[in-house]
């Protein structure tokens, strides 16, 4: 169904599906729209989770993504995309080569999704190089955590210290604008991502906000990004916006008591 007037602009999540609904492709879609921002998807997996277990990963073939890639950009004004889990190689090549054909279309988000906040692997090993090859060069940023960070540098990172030298190492090594994010950093009162663009990398603290569910942050917070974006809003501004998004959005967090079907009540 199809709606005369002013349309918003379009943005493009390819990203796995989140039965629980608090990460993947479902929460990018929420971020869209806060944003007014329309939301298509492209889904790469679906995944039997909730927050701290994942239980089953099944990919789509790489010929469906291909197809719903393609289709989308047949029919719709597509200005910002962002990656998620993309999970194989297989599934990786197709995306980069569906995007690499349509470069300057669009801005290109990617998070680098490797792992889940509960631990358990969302990337098949043998794809870490189809992603430092294919897909991380053709972006506008990158937002890696530190655990996926110490994966691309070879090495890991336990220190706020050794966040800006890191994010201009990363930025400097696929040609793309770094958000590193540092939620995981032990310590301190505040939550310090690093943004690194043309010039000094520069840290972005909000007040730590302890006892939240991290489950879906590292999604939220690139599709807010790339909403930004989509509105025309410049990158260092979009991040700024998707950082004050994720702070508020977590601060609202909804806590359910499991087995129980009951109104859901906000944490203060």
């Amino acid at each position: 169904m199809t709606r005369r007037g002013a349309a918003p602009p379009v943005a493009l999540t390819i990203a796995g599906s989140d039965n629980s609904c608090g990460a993947g492709a479902q929460a990018d879609l929420k971020t869209f729209s806060a944003f007014g921002v329309y939301g298509l998807t492209a889904i790469t997996c679906v995944v039997a989770e909730v927050p701290g277990r994942v239980e089953q990963v099944q990919a789509v073939t790489p010929a469906v993504l291909r197809s719903q890639i393609r289709l989308l950009f047949e029919a719709y004004p597509i200005v910002a995309v962002k990656t998620g889990m993309l999970y194989s190689r297989a599934l990786l090549r197709v995306v980069s080569e569906e995007l690499a054909d349509r470069l300057g279309m669009f801005h290109l988000v990617v998070d680098p999704v490797m792992v889940a906040s509960s631990g358990d692997s969302l990337l098949k090993p043998d794809a870490v190089r189809a992603y430092e090859q294919e897909l991380l060069p053709l972006a506008d940023l990158i937002t890696p955590n530190l655990d996926e960070a110490a994966v691309l540098l070879g090495r890991r990172l336990t220190s706020r210290r050794g966040m800006g030298p890191a994010a201009r190492e990363l930025r400097e090594k696929y040609g793309a604008a770094v958000l590193l994010k540092g939620g995981h950093l032990r310590g301190g009162v505040g939550a310090v991502d690093v943004f690194c663009a043309e010039g000094e990398p520069e840290e972005f603290v909000l007040p730590r906000l302890p006892g939240r569910e991290a489950h879906g942050t590292g999604c939220t917070l690139s599709a807010a990004v790339a909403a930004g974006l989509a509105r025309g809003r410049g990158l260092r501004a979009a991040v700024i916006g998707a950082k004050k998004y994720l702070h508020g959005a977590i601060n609202r967090q909804f806590v359910w008591q499991p087995g129980r079907v009951t109104t859901a009540a906000l944490r203060h």
